[in-house]
């Protein structure tokens, strides 16, 4: 099935480009009424230095409550991407950490409604990064599967 963008996996950029030396976080977005989501960050490392990446939940898009990481999800990651276009599928978990390589890298966390406490509200996600250095720049963009092509697409800055 052919999949058209941004009808049925609306792009929304989470991280705009920008050093990382102490840790950021983006926005929340919500997934309501979507079937997955895909966090794809991208990295520049330009130090040796790893970077801690963390998917969270909360109810709405203003983080009211008390955010937690989402549970266990699918994680692929390119970690050379000057050697080749292949990513490797990680262990699943509720976060990754770089390894120290300085090189151009891609992280993907898949996150479904099984990686979210729905049940309790939580359907909203950001991205943070933890502190490494100066030189590592990172981005980061959500893909979101709405499960349908539609001339309308759902604005996940509002709950």
């Amino acid at each position: 099935m052919l999949t058209h963008i941004p009808q049925e996996l609306l792009p929304v950029e989470m991280l705009a480009s920008a050093t990382d030396a102490a840790g950021r976080s983006s926005a929340y977005f919500s997934l309501k009424n979507a079937k997955r989501a895909f966090i794809v960050v991208h990295i520049l490392q330009g130090n040796a230095a790893t970077i801690l990446l963390t998917p969270f939940q909360a109810v709405d898009v203003a983080g009211t409550g008390t955010p937690k990481a989402i549970s266990v999800t699918n994680i692929w990651t390119n970690l050379d991407t000057a050697a080749g276009s292949a990513f490797t599928r990680q262990a699943a978990a509720a976060n990754y950490t770089t390894d120290n390589g300085v090189k151009h890298k891609y992280v993907v966390f898949e996150v479904g409604p099984n990686c979210m406490d729905i049940g309790l509200g939580f359907d909203c996600i950001r991205i943070s990064t933890g502190a490494s250095d100066v030189a590592n720049l990172t981005e980061a963009t959500l893909y979101i599967d709405q499960g349908y092509e539609g001339a309308n697409v759902i604005d996940p800055r509002v709950d």
